[in-house]
């Protein structure tokens, strides 16, 4: 899940990728929490249950309600790269890559564990063209061949899959953080620190406007 544009045009100081993380035997648990909680708003705001909720939409309190897992964001400043964003799906691709190697491989710890893992990374396809779709899968493939690991992408509509919304919720509240964090601090304030794995992108640059 991304937040922010990433095109060469755009003005926009930050973009952020990430979501959540779990192993297989937690998926089912965690999205079905988030399905419940996501009902129990729309009955509450009296929406349609085929509605779906974005972020924006819920108070802070409304997101304090929903705990979560581990969640895994990166965030870029554009301002503090030294070179423009030429292609955006190759840039997005790399993004995931620093995110996986950044924020999810220490976790896992991969020099000292010899299981193999497959990851199943679930992507929005509401931005991704027909013909990248298979783009992303290649590259981490390339990218991670020192492991013993392999890498599939699968892409859903949001607007059915509880899963790709939670992520969406994740990613944009820490990408908030960085934009404006009075839109955030409360909700911030609630959040586990050792649940989640957020970090700027480049590692020296400033958060400062």
């Amino acid at each position: 899940m991304k937040v922010g544009s990433i095109h060469k045009n755009s003005k926009t100081r930050y973009f952020a990728v990430g979501g959540y993380f779990c192993f297989e035997e937690d998926r089912i648990k965690i999205k079905s929490k988030y399905k419940k909680e996501n009902f129990k708003l729309k009955k509450l705001k009296r929406l349609d249950l085929d509605t779906e909720i974005k972020s924006y939409d819920m108070t802070e309190e409304e997101k304090i309600q929903i705990e979560t897992f581990y969640g895994c964001v990166k965030v870029f400043d554009k301002k503090n790269m030294r070179k423009e964003i030429v292609d955006s799906n190759i840039f997005f691709n790399y993004a995931v890559k620093v995110l996986i190697q950044d924020c999810i491989l220490p976790v896992l710890n991969l020099q000292e564990n010899d299981r193999r893992i497959e990851f199943i990374i679930s992507i929005d396809n509401r931005n991704i063209r027909v013909g990248e779709l298979n783009n992303l899968e290649t590259y981490l493939k390339t990218e991670f061949c020192i492991y013993d690991d392999d890498f599939k992408i699968t892409y859903y509509d949001s607007k059915t899959n509880y899963g790709i919304q939670l992520a969406d919720l994740t990613v944009n509240t820490f990408y908030n953080s960085y934009k404006d964090i009075s839109i955030v601090e409360n909700l911030i304030k609630e959040l586990k620190p050792k649940n989640f794995r957020v970090s700027l992108f480049p590692r020296n640059s400033s958060n400062k406007k």
